[in-house]
């Protein structure tokens, strides 16, 4: 398939830069500061797109589904990275957030040639992992125009399932695709056509709200304390003692008491503040507030 790239915004030159390779390293890295700050901006004109998706994803969640990112090179692995936070952060099972990347886990240190451009792969990763109606993929492509994750959410959408994109350029087929595009048009990269730079970072901080505003709407922050974060290590058991402590003004180590007797963050906050000793009724009544700590405190009318 021959593929103009000059079409392509990413690809294009950045007027800004041709003269980088002359100018001094504080120049340098003042060019590419320059063009960084340019990229909220983009995203911040794509939110009402991603209000949309996050909307979708919980969605997916509330069913038992899964957000299933796609991805080939750097935006294959920002998917990873934002996947594989999910579980220490926010308690969920490792396969509820989860990323398909062309060429396989290889992929995520060392290019594997061909990957991006099999829609076949990509079917092959969605039957692999047996994804359903219940899910919800998200393509991840900068040019809009990688053909597997086109393939992907071609296939997905056969399946059922709600589809949404994060591109970086204008005009895509990729977001002509989907069911949900978030379009962040972040423009002529410092270096023409790396797209691990301005179009890479872009991709992060949409990434980042996806999960984390998904995560919020389906109870896994109070406030804005991250409650449902695993004790799987000393540093992580400090903040979790901290996090009880916060809220209810106990001291470290009576915090460390109440995580113990209850198994968790939310059940030593939810003991406290509504005054319940009794360990299975702290249980029962996050149980049937589906892990949503306010609304277990509000039933207990606290």
């Amino acid at each position: 398939m021959s593929v103009n790239l000059k079409k392509i915004s990413t690809e294009s030159r950045n007027p800004n830069t041709m003269d980088i390779d002359v100018v001094s390293t504080l120049e340098i890295v003042t060019k590419l500061n320059n063009e960084d700050k340019t990229v909220p901006y983009a995203v911040e004109k794509a939110l009402p797109q991603i209000a949309a998706v996050v909307d979708k994803i919980v969605e997916s969640f509330e069913k038992g589904g899964r957000l299933i990112y796609m991805g080939a090179g750097t935006s294959g692995r920002i998917g990873i990275i934002d996947a594989v936070e999910c579980p220490p952060t926010f308690g969920v099972p490792y396969d509820m957030v989860t990323c398909l990347m062309a060429g396989g886990d290889k992929a995520m240190t060392q290019a594997v040639e061909g990957a991006e451009d099999s829609k076949e792969l990509a079917i092959q990763d969605l039957q692999r992992i047996n994804a359903n109606p219940n899910d919800i993929v998200v393509g991840i492509a900068a040019s809009g125009r990688t053909p597997y994750v086109i393939g992907g959410m071609e296939y997905a959408k056969s399946l059922g399932l709600t589809t949404a994109c994060i591109t970086t350029s204008a005009n895509t087929v990729l977001a002509s695709v989907v069911d949900y595009p978030i379009e962040a048009i972040t423009g002529p990269e410092p270096l023409t056509g790396s797209t691990r730079m301005k179009s890479g970072t872009a991709q992060k901080l949409i990434c980042n709200m996806l999960s984390t505003a998904s995560m919020i709407k389906i109870g896994k922050v109070y406030e804005n304390l991250m409650v449902d974060v695993q004790t799987t290590n000393e540093k992580l058991y400090a903040r979790a003692r901290g996090i009880v402590s916060e809220v209810t003004g106990v001291d470290s180590d009576e915090a460390g008491k109440l995580i113990d007797k209850y198994g968790s963050i939310k059940g030593a906050i939810l003991s406290h503040l509504a005054q319940i000793t009794d360990v299975e009724e702290v249980k029962t009544a996050l149980e049937e507030s589906k892990g949503n700590l306010r609304k277990a405190l509000q039933a207990k009318g606290h």
